[in-house]
């Protein structure tokens, strides 16, 4: 039988397993008890979302993103909007939406300006991800954020740095903290992506991940890299996965085009999986209305729409 960590630490690129007669090198840093898998049901939600580049509010295929500032040709721009994050923020709060989140694809001050205008509009109604770590992270929870969403800072060179985990856990409180485990699929199964989606780390999303990583997070945001911002559908493999062993509450990510879709997310992941909608809706030039996603989500609040 594997071990817990044997998923989370590798050797020389590539995964080691320790089998039973070896001990894990986590196993001296784990001080916290296993989070129980057992899910309280409630109603799934749509979480808004706002994605800003150099300030302005757009809807990038993730994945055309690169590390490169002069690396602009490959980059795929589904839309950019004349309103202001501020405004969207506004916008959520009015429609009566929590949980959803702020991401900054950039580290820019023009970015980072847009999402504390966002946060001050709608204080403690939003997340904010892009570039948090544990210099920065409380700084965001101060400025009105409701948590803080950290990926490559914790998934650093390819694999799960726990001590910037337990730093992170340390400032800002498990209750506030959202990994983000943004998946593409190598080899048949999902490794978490980093650095904009670049970079393929050597820890998967699978049931042992999500129980280990659930003790130290209140959420995940997932994102289907592989059919993000493509409208092509979305990822029920990985959303049924998702489903069936994330151990806290859980936001899925990609390729929804139309209602059915959404429909699909909350089907496949059992009523366990919350949905962001970002290029399909009309806000951000697709063509699924946002009201009918609102409507739909407010009507998730009716006993009948609860699946069991």
């Amino acid at each position: 039988m594997r071990t817990l960590s044997s998923q989370l630490y590798s050797n020389g690129g590539k995964t080691s397993l320790f089998n039973k007669t070896q001990s894990s090198p986590l196993k001296k840093h784990l001080t916290f008890s296993k989070p129980s898998r057992v899910q309280v049901i409630s109603a799934v939600q749509f979480r808004p979302c706002i994605d800003v580049h150099k300030g302005k509010v757009k809807q990038i295929v993730g994945s055309t993103l690169s590390d490169l500032k002069e690396d602009v040709s490959a980059l795929v721009t589904n839309f950019e909007s004349d309103k202001s994050a501020e405004e969207y923020a506004k916008m959520y709060r009015e429609d009566g939406l929590t949980g959803g989140h702020v991401i900054m694809l950039g580290a820019d001050p023009l970015s980072q300006a847009a999402a504390l205008g966002a946060l001050h509009a709608y204080p403690g109604g939003l997340q904010v991800g892009g570039g948090i770590n544990s210099e920065n992270c409380l700084s965001y929870i101060e400025e009105g954020a409701s948590h803080v969403i950290v990926t490559s800072y914790v998934f650093n060179n390819g694999k799960l740095d726990l001590g910037r985990l337990k730093d992170l856990v340390k400032i800002v409180g498990k209750q506030r903290l959202i990994l983000d485990l943004s998946c593409r699929k190598k080899d048949g199964r999902y490794a978490i992506v980093t650095d904009r989606w670049q970079k393929f780390s050597d820890v998967l999303v699978d049931e042992e991940s999500l129980e280990f990583l659930g003790g130290f997070a209140d959420e995940f945001l997932v994102h289907g890299v592989d059919v993000e911002g493509k409208k092509l559908g979305i990822d029920e493999e990985l959303v049924a996965l998702l489903g069936n062993y994330s151990p806290i509450p859980v936001t899925y990510a990609g390729g929804v085009t139309v209602m059915d879709d959404v429909e699909r997310i909350k089907e496949a992941g059992k009523g366990r999986v919350d949905v962001t909608v970002g290029s399909a809706l009309d806000i951000f030039g697709g063509n699924l209305p946002y009201k009918d996603v609102v409507a739909w989500h407010h009507k998730q609040a009716e006993p009948s729409s609860t699946l069991h």
